[in-house]
């Protein structure tokens, strides 16, 4: 049995079809400690790959998941994270269009290429492998890949998440959710394109259609919500409004294209009634980045009547429903949801990568810091984070 995978990746020579011990962070249940674990890392299945990952990053879907949020998604015991870049170790029967060695980065919303709504221009989900916050098991065969010791000395599957499970040295992917990018293109930024960037970049460009000379307001100055003000700023918006309790985003938000900011915690009325007073009715678009039903409520207020629309990207805890009545609709405001910025993962990201490298855009800002860390600290990592900042770290890992 191969130890810690530390065969060539050029051509996987030395544990392709071997079964992989490395280190992962386990979480074993709702808001216990994660615990690095020695985890098995099984062979790729057929139209499957397993990727040596180089980096990772946090995203508060991991943290909301860590604290049962959820309880329908609820899975233990689970390898979280969705946010990487790596190297392919060695692929499974079926696959193509990847090969050891290449550069990827995973992505929790998956494109097969051939399903009917793939081939759709109206979708970028997939029939098979699209988003699901349920499934915890392989496309293939329904089983996992992943396997660990528990304290009784028995082995016991370990189960996957969002089709990535990223906080893990090897991970096997369904070849659909691995996008092969430039070999040039910088792992440790590629790793936001698995969902951060993607997904506000995309809500601008493709959910919105944001125009020259449009009015935008940003709820949430996360990575998610710099990413939306970049590619509002990419398009010609006029104004870009940042909304955020903490008023030290905003330094960072005006790199990203933010023009006016609004602390909701010093207002002295409803954001909604700053925001129509400060743009003479409201937005033309507004993008909910907190997962907050109040936060929702105020970006779908914010927009102009008539055509004010409201995209929603943050991640909302069941059961709770929508703060709207339907008749508010009649207003002409118009809400709708956005998964992975309606972006096409393997047929279209690429073209991002190639942007990003051609300095089109500055996602790249979003980076608050860069740590090096051995895998035993994670835990620690995971919540100092979110203690301290909204946005992105990126880890590297060191293989012990």
């Amino acid at each position: 049995m191969a130890s810690n995978g530390n065969g060539s990746l050029a051509n996987g020579a030395s544990t392709r079809g071997k079964p992989i011990k490395c280190k992962a962070a386990v979480a074993w249940g709702p808001s216990e400690p994660l615990t690095m674990e020695e985890v098995e890392v099984a062979p790729p299945g057929r139209l499957e790959v397993r990727v040596k990952l180089l980096f990772t990053s946090i995203c508060h879907t991991d943290l909301s998941f860590l604290k049962g949020e959820n309880e329908l998604q609820s899975k233990f015991p689970r390898i979280l994270g969705h946010e990487a870049a790596g190297v392919v170790e060695s692929v499974g029967e079926g696959v193509e269009d990847l090969a050891a060695g290449d550069h990827v980065v995973p992505i929790f919303n998956g494109e097969c290429g051939a399903c009917a709504y793939c081939e759709s221009d109206k979708t970028n989900l997939c029939g098979t492998y699209r988003v699901n916050p349920f499934k915890s098991t392989m496309a293939s065969d329904g089983g996992t890949r992943f396997s660990v010791v528990d304290g009784t000395g028995e082995r016991r599957p370990v189960y996957h998440f969002l089709n990535t499970s990223t906080f893990a040295e090897y991970t096997v992917l369904d070849a659909a959710c691995a996008v092969k990018v430039h070999p040039k293109a910088p792992l440790d930024k590629m790793c936001l394109l698995s969902c951060g960037i993607s997904t506000g970049v995309g809500a601008a460009w493709n959910t919105a259609n944001i125009n020259t000379g449009s009015t935008v307001a940003v709820f949430g100055l996360g990575a998610v919500g710099l990413a939306v003000a970049e590619g509002a700023r990419l398009r010609g918006a006029a104004r870009i409004i940042g909304i955020d309790i903490n008023s030290e985003k905003f330094t960072k938000g005006k790199e990203m294209g933010v023009t006016d900011f609004i602390d909701s915690k010093a207002c002295d009325k409803p954001v909604h009634e700053v925001i129509r007073e400060m743009t003479d009715g409201g937005v033309d678009c507004s993008f909910e980045c907190t997962g907050i039903n109040d936060v929702l409520r105020e970006a779908f207020l914010s927009t102009h009547d008539g055509w004010g629309l409201t995209v929603i990207l943050g991640i909302h805890a069941t059961p709770k429903m929508m703060p709207l009545h339907p008749m508010e609709l009649f207003d002409g405001r118009r809400i709708t949801g956005c998964v992975f910025g309606d972006f096409k993962g393997k047929s279209q990201l690429p073209d991002l990568v190639d942007k990003f490298m051609n300095g089109v855009h500055r996602t790249h800002y979003i980076f608050c810091c860069k740590i090096a860390f051995l895998l035993s600290s994670f835990y620690h990592l995971f919540f100092t984070f979110f203690c301290l900042s909204s946005l992105r770290g990126t880890m590297i890992f060191f293989h012990l």
